[in-house]
């Protein structure tokens, strides 16, 4: 194993749950990795709305309670940056599903996918999530994949972004932009070891990138 002591890698959640926030076992795959590098993590998410089932709260759930508000998040303060999956970044991070390529995500992560990327600091992307970085840098020609999924390909591909297709056990890395992604359960009948081994995968790259 690598030791990476030093690093720290900063995960984005959207609360618990795949159909309307974070797909769990996307976000535990990569929490895992990070820690079986020997870096460690912090978790955020976005304050939106009020009361006890917010993404905010909601995604204590997977942190154990240890979440920290989205808007602190600066890149100066960590090596590496991680969005696992799930409905919440296409419907909460962004409104890319109900828009496609003419959606916008909402302007902290517009804000941190900026700053690690003028830091040149790695970014890693999982299922869906990879939309994220083709609203931010799409322009770029940044490389992403959501697997071998056709109409979110498409819509990906109308940002500027290029799109690669990639088995679930397997990752893309966009070396020059130092972007990473994954598809995940972008595969529906993929199993919960395909995701990791493809998670674990990337987030290797990701520390040892960092």
């Amino acid at each position: 194993m690598t030791n990476q002591l030093d690093r720290k890698i900063a995960v984005v959640l959207s609360g618990c749950g795949h159909t309307d926030g974070t797909e769990v076992t996307e976000a535990i795959s990569a929490l895992i990795a990070i820690t079986e590098m020997g870096a460690s993590y912090a978790c955020f998410a976005p304050e939106a709305g009020e009361g006890g089932s917010t993404p905010f709260e909601m995604s204590k759930r997977i942190a154990r309670g240890r979440v920290l508000p989205l808007s602190k998040l600066k890149a100066s303060d960590f090596d590496g940056l991680v969005f696992p999956g799930g409905a919440g970044a296409a419907k909460l991070l962004s409104n890319f599903a109900e828009k496609g390529s003419r959606a916008t995500a909402i302007p902290d992560v517009t804000r941190v996918i900026t700053e690690f990327h003028a830091q040149s600091k790695p970014i890693g992307a999982i299922c869906i999530a990879p939309v994220l970085i083709a609203l931010s840098l799409g322009k770029l020609s940044v490389e992403l994949t959501v697997g071998e999924n056709g109409e979110t390909a498409s819509e990906i591909a109308k940002t500027g972004a290029q799109h690669t297709v990639c088995p679930v056990t397997d990752y893309i890395s966009d070396r020059d932009n130092k972007v990473l992604t994954t598809p995940a359960y972008m595969y529906d009948s993929a199993s919960s070891f395909e995701v990791f081994t493809g998670v674990r995968k990337m987030i290797r790259e990701l520390v040892e990138m960092a």
